[in-house]
């Protein structure tokens, strides 16, 4: 991070793996990783990682990000 940042969020490439669905079986799913790295003079952990729950879930379901604007 460079001066005035206090964070730095980290967007890794779509890949797709092998996951166990909720009936057990296993198939492919599409996955991301996500990582923040930021001040901690600045921000709490339990800041960054609530920002990454809002940044994944946004992601997740982008529909539901146009419904809270209005």
């Amino acid at each position: 991070m460079n001066y005035p940042e206090v964070a730095i969020l980290g967007v890794h490439k779509i890949v797709k793996r092998p996951v166990y669905g909720a009936d057990g079986n296993v198939g492919p799913a599409m996955l991301m990783n996500l990582s923040v790295s930021f001040d901690h003079r600045v921000l709490d952990g339990i800041e960054a990682a609530e920002f990454i729950a809002v940044v994944k879930g946004h992601l997740e379901d982008p529909h539901q990000m146009l419904l809270e604007l209005s």
